[in-house]
């Protein structure tokens, strides 16, 4: 196996990880995960045929790898099932749960531009309480199914 696909595969689980944890609304989108490996892993290559070191190579590499994916709706609406609604429902039933909210909760996020800074942003605390307030409303509604 040559460097490139080497490069490549590594990329790709990196990726995949991120995305099965974080992005589970993508983690099934092939064409969006060798598309990004692929221009990571040629950034890379690049910046190290140009003669950068290997942290360079991988800062460039993990920017073009990442970018857009540092704020994760389903991480946000899992902190929010895991601090104001556990102590309804078992733990091992968290993630499962925050995992159906997810789509429940997608026209809350509809009303913020999501950058990859938002988590640090003063409208988080707005969003994080209109998503508490969506997910109490259903649970009312559906029970906790």
């Amino acid at each position: 196996m040559d460097t490139q696909q080497k490069d490549l595969s590594y990329f790709r689980l990196r990726l995949q990880e991120l995305l099965h944890t974080s992005f589970p609304e993508k983690a099934y989108d092939n064409k969006f995960i060798e598309q990004r490996s692929s221009w990571a892993a040629n950034a890379y290559e690049g910046a190290f045929r140009s003669g950068n070191s290997i942290d360079q190579c991988d800062e460039i590499a993990n920017y073009i790898l990442f970018e857009g994916l540092h704020f994760s709706r389903f991480d946000t609406v899992f902190q929010v099932v895991c601090n104001e609604f556990d102590t309804i429902m078992a733990d091992e039933e968290l993630r499962p749960f925050a995992l159906k909210m997810l789509p429940v909760c997608g026209p809350v996020f509809e009303g913020y531009v999501l950058t990859d800074n938002f988590a640090y942003s003063t409208a988080y605390d707005l969003l994080y309480t209109e998503l508490t307030g969506t997910i109490a409303i259903w649970i009312e509604e559906n029970g906790l199914q």
